[in-house]
């Protein structure tokens, strides 16, 4: 094992980030009491993502009957067919023309997604990361840089706990209070194109969704599984349409259901992300000790030689850094459709800290938009 210890020394978001800065290509064991993950890196990019021990509501075929994609019936016949072929389940399914092979792909990724952000609840357990070929089929689910989980989680712990003033419980239902604004290109009766009021721009595809799925009968919970949304999208639309009176709650009915027990899939994250700040740091130093004693920077023994080049160190951190603002980059411009003007933009939205415009440097780095899909980004120019 080329990287190993527990959590409590050394968290999630911090191992994530050291292994795709490293660019490594390997499997991230991970274990918390009766939890089992295995998170797959092809060159830093996360490519896979595992439970060994997934809970029965969890599982894949599981998800799909909660979902009302698939019958029990149809489940049970796959998973029969399964045990004589030998065949993933999804594999199954499509081949017997039970789901499409973009709604096996659709499920498949947010299962992966919802795997992958469980992870920041565990405050305890141990990791391994191990250097091997990882084997895995781009076709099922799409790689993602493990800057951009990271930037996500920074903004799941922003928005959880104004999410969970308005949907508190698990087992609150709702009612439709008013009509949705009408989409653009939606016809009213008189087969007249109908115009959104002006609260048009606060709606997404999500909002619209969930709206249409809303029955007094059916809880968070179930619109959860319906919606195949993932549990903060479907929650963070059911607190925009219940914010804008679109829905109104209604008491729920029988035991409590506190949707804190489970929205700290993320929420606790917090203490986690709250290291990223400092990981540059963690990573800068790693980066010393590597320059300084000529050695692979995952062995991290040795002696140390006490003579370097200040700039080769800033250089290589700022290599890093460069990556962390380009996933900031990235993330923006799904966000606005574009990348941003300036810099400034990605502090003025809370994706990066003024300190990160800059650091290690004194002065800031060189970006310039060539084009509203395009940039360059550069250590200060000297």
């Amino acid at each position: 094992m080329a990287l190993n210890g527990t959590l409590r020394d050394f968290g999630i978001a911090d191992i994530l980030q050291l292994i795709a800065q490293q660019q490594k290509t390997g499997t991230l064991h991970l274990e918390a009491k009766d939890q089992e993950v295995h998170i797959g890196f092809q060159d830093g990019v996360i490519v896979q993502a595992e439970s060994a021990t997934r809970r029965k509501k969890d599982l894949f075929g599981t998800m799909l009957v909660r979902a009302e994609i698939i019958t029990e019936q149809q489940l049970e016949e796959a998973l029969e067919t399964q045990k004589r072929t030998l065949q993933r389940l999804g594999d199954v399914l499509v081949s017997t023309g039970v789901i499409t092979k973009e709604r096996y792909r659709q499920m498949a990724q947010l299962q992966f997604n919802e795997t992958l952000y469980r992870l920041f609840s565990w405050k305890s357990g141990t990791y391994a990361f191990e250097q091997e070929a990882v084997h895995y089929d781009p076709a099922d689910v799409t790689p993602v840089r493990a800057e951009s989980v990271l930037m996500e989680g920074f903004r799941m712990v922003d928005e959880w706990p104004v999410i969970r003033k308005r949907i508190p419980r698990y087992d609150m239902v709702f009612e439709k209070a008013k009509e949705l604004p009408a989409a653009r290109g939606e016809l009213n009766e008189g087969g007249e194109e109908r115009r959104g009021r002006g609260d048009f721009a606060s709606f997404g595809e999500a909002e619209r969704r969930i709206y249409a799925l809303v029955t007094p009968v059916r809880d968070v919970r179930k619109l959860i599984d319906l919606s195949c949304l993932g549990e903060f999208e479907t929650c963070k639309a059911l607190c925009n349409l219940v914010n804008l009176d679109y829905l109104k709650a209604l008491p729920a009915l029988g035991d409590p259901d506190p949707l804190q027990d489970e929205v700290s899939v993320l929420d606790r994250v917090r203490g986690t992300l709250g290291r990223i700040a400092v990981s540059t740091v963690v990573l800068a130093g790693l980066v010393l000790v590597a320059v300084s004693s000529n050695l692979n920077p995952w062995s991290l023994s040795g002696s140390a030689r006490t003579g370097f080049e200040e700039s080769a160190v800033q250089q290589a951190v700022a290599r890093a850094q460069v990556s962390r603002l380009e996933a900031a980059l990235d993330v923006y411009r799904l966000e606005k459709g574009e990348y941003p003007p300036s810099l400034q933009a990605l502090v003025d939205t809370s994706l990066v800290s003024p300190s990160d415009l800059r650091y290690p440097w004194r002065d800031p780095y060189y970006y310039r938009r060539v084009a509203p899909q395009r940039f360059i980004l550069l250590p200060p120019l000297r």
